[in-house]
C-alpha cells in the first residue's frame, strides 16, 4: 500500500517523540519502505529524526540513508558517531556506500572506513571512490554474479549460489576468462536445460552492450535507455569486468539531469533545493537576472532611439509588449526542442544548415499564420493603415527571426561542449525581446515614412 505523508501524521509522531513513547513511533514506521521514512525525516529536526532512526534495523537505517537528499544526509550523518555510520554503510550495496562516505571530508572517510569490519567491502569502497562520480565507474556496483568460461554447468550453480547472498538482484550472469576479460552473458534458462558436464564457453551470449569505467554518466544513461538495459557491465582499459551499473542507478542519474536543465532553463545557475536558505537561492538566480537588467538597459536605449518616432506615432507603443511575448516565446520553443534532442541523442544526421532550414519553414508558417490574424485585427479595429501594416510585417519578421536564433544557439553551444540548456529561457528571451523590439521599431519608421 502506497504511503501518504500527512501534517497529521507528522504531529502523531512528534507527539511520541516528546513523550519519548519509543512503540509508539515505532509503530507508526513499522514495515514503511526506507523513502517513505526519509520523506518523514524531511519533515523533522535532526535530533526528531534520530530518535526514530536509532529504532530501525540496521538494514531499513542504512536504506534510509541513501534515500536522503544529499544535504539532509550530510547534516544527519554529522550527529551521528563513526563507529555507528560504518554500521549503516556495512549494509549497503557498494556504489551506495561510497556515494555516502564520498560526501564526507577525507580524514572523515578513513576514519569510517577505518571501522567497517568487512575489508573486502572497505576495499571496493575505496576502488569507487577512485572514480569520477559522474562516470560509470562513479554509478557502478561490485555485487554482481561472474562465471568462468571454463567452468562446467555444475560448477557454475555451485559459485553462482556461493556470489547470490552478496547481490539484492541478479539481472544477468557474466562469463569472464581467467583473466577476468568480460566475455559474454549467460541465459539462466540455457544454464537450467542444458546438460551438467558442458562448459560455460559453449552456451554463452557473445553479443553485449558494455561501457568503460571513464563513460559520462549521461551517455550512460543514453545507451541504457536506448537498449532498454535492466543492467550494464563495466570493464576496465583492459576489458576486464569491474562492475556493473543498474537501472535504478540511471533513473537517479536522469532525474538529476532533467532537474539541472530545467534550473537552467528557468535562469538558476547551480543546484537548489526549496528548503536552501535565501542567500543560497538568491545567489542562484542572481546573475542572470543581473543579464535580464542589462537587457532592459539595452532595450531602453532602443526606444530612445526611436523615441521621436514613438512620439509621432504613439499607437506603436500599445504594440511592443504583443511583439515581445511571440519574440521571447517562439525562441524558447524552438530552443526547447533542440535542446532535448541533444540531450537524448535523437538529433539524427541531418547538418546545422538543414536543421535551420527546417525551423525557418516552420517559422514562416507560424509566421503567416499569426500576422495574418494581427493584421485581420488592426484592419478592423485601427485607423491606421500604416500601424496594421508595420505590425503584421514586424511580427512575421520577430517569429523568423526568433525561430532561427532559438534554433542556432543550442546547436553552436553543443559544438562548443557547453551545455545546450544555457540558451534557453531567460538568454533567449532576453536576446529576443531587444532584438523583436529593434526590428519592429525600424520597420514602423520605414512604413510610416512610406505610408
Amino acid at each position: 500500500m502506497q504511503f501518504e505523508l500527512t501534517k497529521e501524521f507528522i504531529d502523531q509522531i512528534r507527539d511520541h517523540i516528546e513523550k519519548s513513547n519509543e512503540v509508539g513511533a515505532f509503530k507508526l514506521v513499522k514495515g514503511l519502505h526506507p523513502a517513505d521514512i526519509a520523506e518523514i525525516y524531511d519533515e523533522l529536526s535532526i535530533d526528531e529524526a534520530r530518535f526514530i532512526h536509532v529504532m530501525l534495523d540496521a538494514e531499513d537505517a542504512a536504506e534510509v540513508l541513501v534515500e536522503l537528499e544529499e544535504e539532509d544526509r550530510e547534516r544527519f550523518l554529522k550527529v551521528l558517531p563513526t563507529e555507528d555510520i560504518a554500521d549503516f554503510i556495512e549494509k549497503l550495496d557498494s556504489d551506495d556506500a561510497a556515494d555516502v562516505i564520498g560526501e564526507f571530508p577525507e580524514e572523515k572517510q578513513e576514519e569510517v572506513l577505518s571501522h567497517i569490519d568487512d575489508l573486502e567491502q572497505a576495499g571496493d569502497i575505496v576502488d569507487l571512490l577512485n572514480y569520477d562520480e559522474d562516470s560509470a565507474g562513479g554509478l557502478m556496483a561490485k555485487e554482481l554474479i561472474t562465471v568462468n568460461e571454463n567452468w562446467n554447468i555444475m560448477t557454475c550453480l555451485k559459485e553462482m549460489r556461493k556470489q547470490a547472498e552478496d547481490v539484492d538482484e541478479i539481472y544477468y550472469v557474466y562469463v569472464i576468462d581467467d583473466n577476468e576479460v568480460l566475455k559474454g552473458t549467460l541465459s539462466l534458462k540455457k544454464l537450467l536445460v542444458t546438460a551438467s558436464n558442458r562448459k560455460i564457453a559453449n552456451i554463452i551470449n557473445t553479443d553485449i552492450i558494455l561501457v568503460k569505467t571513464d563513460t559520462p554518466s549521461e551517455e550512460v544513461a543514453n545507451i541504457m535507455d536506448k537498449y532498454d538495459l535492466v543492467a550494464l557491465p563495466v570493464v576496465d582499459a583492459l576489458n576486464r569486468l569491474v562492475g556493473r551499473i543498474t537501472i535504478d542507478d540511471i533513473v537517479d542519474v536522469i532525474r538529476e539531469e532533467a532537474e539541472r536543465d530545467y534550473q537552467l532553463v528557468s535562469g538558476i545557475t547551480q543546484d537548489v533545493e526549496s528548503s536552501d536558505s535565501a542567500w543560497v537561492h538568491t545567489r542562484a538566480r542572481i546573475p542572470w537576472l543581473f543579464i535580464g537588467l542589462f537587457g532592459g538597459i539595452i532595450a531602453a536605449l532602443v526606444m530612445g532611439v526611436y523615441e521621436v518616432d514613438l512620439g509621432i506615432n504613439p499607437n506603436m507603443v500599445f504594440f511592443i509588449p504583443l511583439i515581445a511575448a511571440m519574440g521571447g516565446n517562439v525562441g524558447v520553443q524552438s530552443s526547447s526542442i533542440i535542446v532535448q534532442a541533444l540531450a537524448s541523442n535523437s538529433m539524427g544526421f541531418e547538418s546545422m544548415g538543414r536543421k535551420l532550414f527546417k525551423e525557418l519553414g516552420v517559422a514562416t508558417i507560424n509566421g503567416i499564420i499569426l500576422s495574418t490574424v494581427i493584421f485581420a485585427y488592426n484592419y478592423f479595429f485601427s485607423d491606421s493603415f500604416a500601424l496594421t501594416i508595420t505590425v503584421s510585417a514586424a511580427l512575421f519578421s520577430v517569429i523568423v527571426f526568433a525561430s532561427i536564433f532559438g534554433t542556432y544557439v543550442p546547436m553552436f553551444l553543443d559544438k562548443l561542449k557547453i551545455d545546450p540548456a544555457l540558451a534557453t529561457g531567460p538568454f533567449i528571451t532576453t536576446v529576443n525581446d531587444i532584438m523583436g523590439l529593434f526590428i519592429y521599431l525600424m520597420i514602423g519608421r520605414a512604413f510610416f515614412t512610406f505610408f
